[in-house]
């Protein structure tokens, strides 16, 4: 199926939104709860599946809906569409600080694999499904397991990363990464996890134990603040349940902790 021809805005800097402008009949397709508002005469409707293929029956909508638990995502995919006359506005943004990736999936070979929960939209026509990978190394020790996202079609789509997002093309080179830092990365990019160094790096290097290798010849995007990251550090400084640390930022606070293990 053609996707939509949609055009859109990104909003914002640090915390970005991404207003798309419908035509008439015009659909956008986006993950649960990500709308952030919308003009009115625009209807959505939450569909088992992404509607790139209407002629599925109700087991292919069964299998995609089951596929997409598998990756922890909703049950279903949330369809607004254009019903009015003129032109109308929806606009969308992820739940937690970062930078919207525009992605003009035709330009990119018609495919992107990414984190499985990058997506956050796209025009009618894309396609929304999983990737396993391949290597077992990968699946055990690549943060992200076996299961990856992918998006295919010829229209926009758009993924959401933490941070600022870095955009770099590989010619037949190899890229080490942390694993978190992997938002996506185009068809032609073989993705593996390697050691990361000696022992005592392993350890006490404090990069982890593993790094994502992507080799190969394509485009990658990186993204600088993982939410996994952010919500470490978040649960590492937050108070304890049950109790309170009044004095947070003195010297008392603060030699309380050392002395409570913090």
């Amino acid at each position: 199926m053609k996707s939509h021809v949609i055009d859109y805005e990104i909003i914002g800097d640090d915390l970005q939104v991404v207003e798309v402008e419908l035509d008439p009949s015009e659909t956008v397709i986006a993950e649960a709860g990500a709308m952030n508002w919308m003009d009115d005469q625009i209807a959505f409707e939450a569909k088992m599946g992404d509607g790139s293929k209407p002629d599925k029956g109700i087991f292919g909508k069964l299998l995609d809906a089951g596929k997409r638990i598998v990756t922890g995502e909703s049950l279903f995919l949330t369809h607004f569409t254009n019903i009015g006359s003129g032109k109308r506005r929806v606009a969308f943004a992820a739940p937690y600080p970062g930078k919207i990736v525009p992605l003009d999936l035709a330009s990119l070979g018609g495919e992107v694999i990414c984190q499985k929960d990058a997506f956050l939209c796209a025009a009618l026509g894309a396609e929304v499904s999983i990737e396993f990978s391949k290597k077992i190394g990968a699946g055990f020790f690549g943060g992200e397991g076996f299961i990856l996202q992918k998006v295919r079609g010829d229209g926009n789509a758009f993924l959401h990363a933490g941070g600022t997002v870095v955009k770099k093309g590989l010619n037949n080179e190899v890229l080490k990464i942390d694993t978190g830092c992997i938002v996506g990365f185009t068809r032609g990019i073989d993705y593996d996890i390697q050691r990361a160094g000696n022992l005592k790096s392993m350890f006490f290097g404090g990069e982890g134990l593993f790094l994502a290798t992507l080799r190969g010849t394509g485009t990658v995007y990186l993204q600088s603040l993982p939410f996994s990251r952010l919500a470490d550090r978040i649960i590492q400084h937050a108070p304890k349940m049950g109790g309170s640390d009044k004095g947070e930022g003195s010297v008392l606070g603060g030699l309380g902790r050392l002395m409570d293990g913090d």
